[in-house]
Parts: C-alpha cells; sequence; structure tokens
C-alpha cells in the first residue's frame, strides 16, 4: 500500500485556511464551547450509532480511514504484466512453484495460493468473488458511516443554535449570560459545518469512488488468477485482460510491444554490416 498524500494534503490544507481565517480576525479562543462541540459531536455519534451496528461503527469506520489514506501499488498494467510473468513461471515450472510468490496484493496472493493447491476453476471462482464481495460490503458500510456523520452533524448544529437561542431569550433579563448563549447557538452550527465538509462527507466520497475502483482491480485480479490457472497462452491473456486497461494505457503497450522487433532487427542488422 502507498500513502495517498491527496486526502492528507486536502485535510491538512483545509484546517491551514480555516485556522488562517480565525486567527486574522481574532484568537482561537472565542472559537472555543464545550456546549456546542458536546451538541455535534455527542448527538452525531449517537445518530450513527443508531442506524448502524457496533460493529459498522467501530471496525468499518478504521477500515474505511485506512482505504482513504492509501493506494494499491500496483495498477492494472503492472497486475496484468505480473499475471502473464506469473503464467510463463508456471508453464515452465508448473502451478506448485507459484506457491509463496511474493505478491504486494493479498487478494492475488490467495488466488494464487489457490493455484498452487491444484484448486479447479468454478472452486477459485466461488472464493474469491465470495471474499472480494465481503472486502467491498465492509468498505461500503465504512462510505456509509461518514456520509451518516456528514449528514447528522450540521442538523445537529442547528439543534445546537436552537438551544443557545431559547437560553438567551429566557435570560434576556441577565445580560451577562446573553453572550455565552449566542456563542454555543453560533459555534455549534459552526462545529456542525466544518465536521461535515471538512472531514465526514469528503471521506465518504473518496471511499465511494475507491470502492469503485477496487472493485475493477479484483475482478481483474480474479480474471488474471483463472488464467493462471488455465495456464493460458501469454498473447491470449493480454488480449483478454486489455478491456480493464485505459485507452492511453493500451497505446503505451502496443508502442513497447512493437518497438521491441525493431530493437531487434537493427541490432541483426548491425551485426550482418560488421559481417561484412
Amino acid at each position: 500500500m502507498n500513502f495517498d498524500f491527496a486526502t492528507l494534503a486536502g485535510l491538512v490544507f483545509g484546517t491551514a485556511l480555516v485556522s488562517f481565517a480565525i486567527l486574522a480576525g481574532s484568537g482561537f479562543g472565542i472559537f472555543l464551547d464545550l456546549h456546542a462541540f458536546l451538541i455535534v459531536v455527542g448527538g452525531t455519534m449517537a445518530n450513527t450509532m443508531i442506524k448502524f451496528p457496533i460493529s459498522g461503527v467501530f471496525v468499518s469506520m478504521p477500515v474505511g480511514l485506512k482505504a482513504a489514506f492509501t493506494n494499491d501499488k500496483l495498477q492494472a498494467a503492472d497486475l496484468i504484466d505480473l499475471a502473464i510473468r506469473l503464467v510463463k513461471k508456471a508453464k515452465k515450472t508448473g502451478l506448485q512453484s507459484l506457491e509463496g510468490q511474493k505478491v504486494p496484493n493479498q487478494f492475488f496472493r490467495k488466488g494464487l495460493q489457490l493455484c498452487a493447491d491444484g484448486k479447479d476453476e468454478e472452486f477459485i471462482r466461488k472464493v474469491l468473488t465470495e471474499e472480494m464481495t465481503q472486502e467491498i460490503r465492509r468498505e461500503e458500510i465504512g462510505s456509509n458511516v461518514f456520509l451518516s456523520i456528514g449528514e447528522a452533524a450540521p442538523a445537529f448544529g442547528l439543534f445546537g443554535t436552537l438551544v443557545g437561542l431559547v437560553q438567551m431569550l429566557s435570560n434576556m433579563s441577565d445580560p451577562t449570560k446573553i453572550g455565552n448563549a449566542m456563542a454555543v447557538a453560533m459555534l455549534a452550527t459552526l462545529y456542525g459545518v466544518l465536521l461535515a465538509n471538512l472531514f465526514a462527507l469528503p471521506i465518504s466520497d473518496k471511499l465511494a469512488s475507491k470502492v469503485f475502483s477496487q472493485h475493477n482491480q479484483r475482478a481483474l485480479i480474479l480474471e488474471c488468477v483463472i488464467a493462471i490457472q488455465k495456464l493460458t497462452n501469454p498473447t491470449e491473456m493480454r488480449d483478454i485482460l486489455e478491456p480493464y486497461l485505459a485507452n492511453n494505457q493500451r497505446d503505451r503497450n502496443e508502442e513497447s510491444e512493437a518497438s521491441a522487433p525493431a530493437k531487434i532487427d537493427s541490432k541483426t542488422s548491425a551485426r550482418a554490416k560488421k559481417k561484412t
């Protein structure tokens, strides 16, 4: 796994921008209020725990955060090239030689282990499809949890605002209490908006996009493993797996393949000239 710097950069940049806007006009102290914080954070967490089971909140959230802050090392083109190298090795030394093969992707490693164990295509497809489904489901739950937080936080910020207004209106006779009540009213909305739009909703959207890309990647790996199990011809294997590549990646592969014979011909002609 590679660290996803875009997620970290967005969070750091957003936090720095908000902090600069606060410090430009005043200090941090006037933007801190425990009552408003408890209303927004406590209410949002209670709402999320009502919507989802405990496993969804405390298990899927770490899974979702990990997915949001990491990227897979291997792209589609890398997976296809790796699969072709492995099928060439399997053709020479047998599928048993794939056991313990060092592959960065855990899903791919499991598929190779099934091939080395001599499992048939139907069994391999069934096992990997079920694992793919369950892993995607866990990531989807993580995305939904953050979406729920993003939807609930502004609502509880509004609730905090209403609480502050009620307290303010009920104490109009005591001017010393009006300021604290108004602070709760305004800061609760501020906390809810920041929690939703700077953290929860962006994380949810990123997880949703990664769930889609992970599904495509695992589908590609599944086809790679099946092709290896069948000891498919490498050229046919590339043709079968090529639809998973973007058009620009296909063009680069075609250019690299076309340049290889040209280099061989140039070397051959150079040797012929030397002999003459």
